[in-house]
């Protein structure tokens, strides 16, 4: 299942790390980097072609490895989903909750993480089966929004994603988060915060 995945990645270190728009060789870089710091899950979006390269490349890279998978975000129609399932991600990630998507995802064995950023899609995000729960902005959300949509959703795991960075990481994991995901911001040293 979907959640087992996401439960079994992400209790060790709850984070995962966003490549966007790198090159293959800062794509690797950037990879190693994340899998030095204990990072098990690296999603790298998919825009167009032009992700096509640092894709693979970062999908040949962990597939020796133990401790890491690689997945791709943004899959948001059926033939982003044919693209990366075509390379080898091992998961996929959206912005937002598209129901025939994620369900084509899983029917590949690709995990997916919808993303959600009102009660409503919350709730026809679970109704389909997604307990692990993508909150996006969650910048813009805030970690209140996660502490209050746990009330009436209190077995979905949100991953705070979109602005996240070392000063707020904690904040959105204190409200209830059970990841968070560093994109642009991430460096090594943004980890630190989340395991004091």
């Amino acid at each position: 299942m979907p959640s087992d995945f996401f439960e079994r990645h992400l209790v060790v270190l709850p984070a995962m790390v966003i490549l966007r728009g790198h090159d293959v060789k800062t794509t690797l870089r950037l990879c190693r980097a994340a899998y030095s710091q204990g990072v098990a899950l690296i999603e790298v979006p998919w825009h167009g072609e032009e992700s096509r390269q640092s894709l693979i490349a970062a999908v040949d890279w962990a597939r020796p490895l133990a401790g890491v998978t690689v997945g791709a975000g943004t899959v948001i129609s059926h033939q982003v989903l044919d693209s990366v399932a075509e390379v080898g991600a091992t998961f996929t990630v959206a912005p937002g909750f598209n129901a025939e998507v994620a369900a084509a995802s899983v029917e590949r064995g690709l995990p997916h993480l919808p993303g959600v950023a009102t009660g409503t899609e919350v709730g026809t995000a679970l109704a389909a089966g997604f307990r692990w729960q993508k909150a996006f902005p969650a910048s813009v959300l805030t970690p209140a929004w996660v502490t209050a949509l746990h009330g009436p959703f209190p077995g979905v795991r949100f991953v705070a994603t979109g602005g996240i960075n070392a000063g707020n990481a904690r904040s959105f994991l204190d409200a209830g988060a059970r990841a968070v995901s560093f994109g642009s911001s991430f460096t090594p040293e943004a980890l630190s915060a989340l395991r004091n």
